[in-house]
């Protein structure tokens, strides 16, 4: 049947060409280049996407891992084994195959292949499992399998990797070393086209540095000052020395978010673009070393997760991450789960690392039966060091103390719970909030109840008291608290009806600023809080933000072009509420005070140095004058320079006129225009005289 169609087909292809025999064949189009043509296209530029899907020599192979071991056991007690491994290694991913190979009498070998949907998968059991002991006789030892061909492939001969020549990067804590102790600040406007380093001298401030496109959106300081990081497509770009050279670059495609741990050893970034299913490992959150600029380890994103994602403890020791029931805690260098596996934390909500104790205090909410409870937990031992249950829970929001003396535990309770099918209503919410004294035995809580809605909360860095702001607007009250030892907190003041929603305590504490941000105009009020003293009110119209340098000597506000298209600019204060300087700038966007390391004098040395403060201002209040002094010497040189100037110009502009006072007459009929009207010499007068209405009035007598 076949043959016979095609002889049909011949038969009819030959009849066509009979009966056409002058028709010519159309040319098929020439997709060929021409001589001599080079392509400067990659194919990874023009084809990057198929690149990336298309199979690999590994694909199958790199999600199997190789356990090693495992109890030899008997073909009676290989199923229960079996159940065992699968409920141990199936918390890393899904498996999609297991291998147990048998002694000829049905034994296992003590060793187990297990395949995994992906390649991160196995990755994430080799980081999480290698090690893990499984009882006292038998500890794993996991590898993935394409490590045995990596490991049979070692050369011979070995060779020594070329030492990288030590690039000298200058002194990058210079800044530290200014006699008088002014902070540098960074200045983003004009869109973000434009960054600038300032120095924060007086009356003026001195520019340091100013690019342009040095950023694509925000720059932003290290946590000690060291480095400026920069942000942009291909990733994040850190700054420092005296000239504000390239320290190191991290590469990392559509990078929006970066977190230094403490101690600056490490930098997290986050790219929300990034499609780790396309890649042999996560590509969204990235650890890189600081120093070196290698990347330590890469993670998947969750979106339900809020930024940071991670987050450290004081000395960077540890870092820590929420997952459902479970608090993931990595350690540094190895960046690998400590002890080999998750906290399991059934319901917890959040969790904040005390700023200086590897402590972590965490909170669960209610379920069931079961109460909501804070827990302070230490690490590495795990031992929980204080319990503390509450009860009728709707939040919670934890607040440390920079010093570390107290934590905080803002508690939103309810009077009536009601459950809808997919969602749960409070009624008669009112607050709580639960002190810690960490500093004391067994770890005390007391609570201070507040009928009205917190608005706001924030600690004195260094000292016993804290602010609360509460109320709904525009009768909100601002309260102080003061916690001493053994004691309740005690409230020791309150200003009634104040337009604020935004609390800023100076570094070194004492002073707190009072602002009313956003919706409420910008007002300011500077409070002393060692007596309660309201040093200076202010108004900042629209302000956005409010910035206390390190040293808690400035207070800078500003009005952000991302918050509003209008009067942009940063205003600078003293920390008494006086106004120093008002700077407008086109499209500012942001302003940020370079931070300082904290100080190595000891508590005590900084309670003597405050003792004999009015000592030292006597020499200060000197150095300042002498500043005035050399900046009105200054300002005086500055006017004489802009009077001779003008005087110059003034010379010049009359002798050009005298010069020209000839070609004037002439075209003027010889007429001296000059001087009759300039000065009126030759002008008459003439008094013109108009008779408009004439009115006759009788009076009765």
């Amino acid at each position: 049947m076949a043959r016979r169609k095609e002889s049909d087909r011949a038969q009819q292809n030959n009849d066509d060409s009979d009966s056409n025999p002058n028709d010519e064949l159309e040319e098929e189009p020439d997709f060929d280049d021409p001589e001599g043509y080079e392509d400067d296209i990659s194919e990874q530029d023009l084809m990057g996407d198929l690149i990336r899907q298309r199979p690999k020599e590994t694909d199958g192979v790199e999600s199997i891992v190789v356990i090693d071991g495992v109890p030899q056991v008997g073909p009676e007690r290989i199923e229960k084994l079996q159940n065992v491994l699968k409920k141990l290694f199936q918390k890393f991913g899904k498996i999609t195959n297991e291998y147990y190979p048998l002694n000829p009498d049905g034994s296992t070998k003590g060793h187990v292949f297990i395949e995994y949907s992906n390649a991160s998968e196995a990755l994430e059991v080799l980081k999480g499992t290698n090690g893990y002991k499984f009882d006292k006789n038998h500890t794993f030892t996991v590898n993935l399998l394409t490590d045995f061909e990596k490991y049979n492939d070692i050369l011979d001969k070995w060779e020594n990797p070329v030492p990288q020549p030590f690039k000298e990067q200058g002194c990058l804590q210079y800044y530290l070393l200014d006699q008088d102790a002014c902070d540098q600040f960074s200045v983003v406007y004009e869109q973000g086209d434009k960054v600038a380093v300032y120095l924060n001298t007086q009356p003026e401030p001195t520019l340091l540095e100013e690019r342009p496109r040095w950023t694509e959106t925000l720059v932003r300081w290290s946590p000690l000052g060291t480095y400026l990081a920069t942000f942009h497509a291909k990733g994040i770009a850190l700054w420092g020395g005296e000239k504000f050279q390239q320290i190191v670059r991290f590469s990392h495609p559509g990078v929006q978010f970066i977190d230094f741990s403490p101690c600056e050893k490490y930098l997290v970034s986050f790219s929300p673009l990034a499609d780790s299913r396309a890649t042999d490992e996560p590509q969204a959150i990235i650890i890189w070393d600081v120093l070196s600029g290698l990347k330590r380890r890469a993670f998947n994103a969750d979106k339900s997760q809020a930024l940071p994602i991670f987050k450290w403890s004081h000395d960077d020791k540890y870092f820590a991450r929420m997952g459902v029931d479970m608090l993931s805690v990595y350690e540094t260098p190895s960046f690998g789960l400590l002890d080999k596996k998750s906290i399991k934390v059934q319901g917890i909500r959040d969790f904040a690392w005390s700023p200086t104790d590897n402590t972590i205090a965490y909170w669960v909410g209610e379920e069931k039966d079961t109460p909501a409870r804070v827990t302070l937990l230490e690490l590495p031992s795990r031992n929980e060091v204080r319990v503390k249950n509450l009860f009728s829970v709707a939040d919670c929001k934890m607040y440390w103390q920079k010093s570390g003396d107290y934590l905080c535990v803002k508690v939103d309770r309810y009077a009536k719970l009601r459950k809808d099918k997919s969602d749960i209503k409070y009624s008669g919410i009112y607050y709580n909030l639960e002190v810690f004294h960490m500093r004391e035995k067994q770890i005390p809580v007391d609570s201070v109840e507040i009928k009205e809605t917190i608005q706001a909360f924030a600690w004195e860095p260094v000292g016993t008291k804290f602010a609360v702001i509460h109320g709904e607007p525009p009768s909100t009250s601002v309260s102080f608290y003061e916690v001493k030892t053994g004691q309740t907190p005690t409230m020791v003041k309150k200003y009634e009806r104040k337009p604020c929603n935004q609390l800023y305590w100076a570094p070194s504490g004492q002073f707190i600023v009072l602002a009313g941000l956003r919706a409420m105009s910008g007002t300011l009020e500077f409070v002393d809080t060692h007596d309660f003293t309201v040093m200076n009110t202010g108004e900042h119209f629209m302000a956005t933000d409010v910035e206390w340098d390190p040293t808690g000597r400035y207070v800078a506000t500003a009005v952000s072009w991302w918050g509003h298209k209008v009067d942009n600019a940063y205003w600078l204060w003293s920390f008494q509420g006086r106004i120093l300087k008002r700077v407008a700038l086109d499209k500012f966007c942001q302003l940020q005070w370079r931070p300082r390391p904290p100080s190595l004098l000891s508590a005590q040395q900084i309670k003597d140095i405050k003792k004999s403060l009015k000592k030292y201002s006597a020499q200060f209040e000197v150095k300042d004058r002498l500043k005035m002094t050399k900046a009105s010497k200054e300002l005086v040189e500055k006017r004489r320079k802009l009077m001779q100037e003008y005087e110059d110009l003034r010379k010049q502009k009359q002798e050009e006129y005298a010069e020209q006072r000839r070609r004037r007459i002439e075209l003027r009929n010889n007429v001296d225009t000059d001087e009759t009207e300039g000065r009126g010499g030759e002008l008459e007068e003439e008094t013109v005289e108009f008779f408009i209405k004439e009115e006759t009035a009788f009076i009765d007598e």
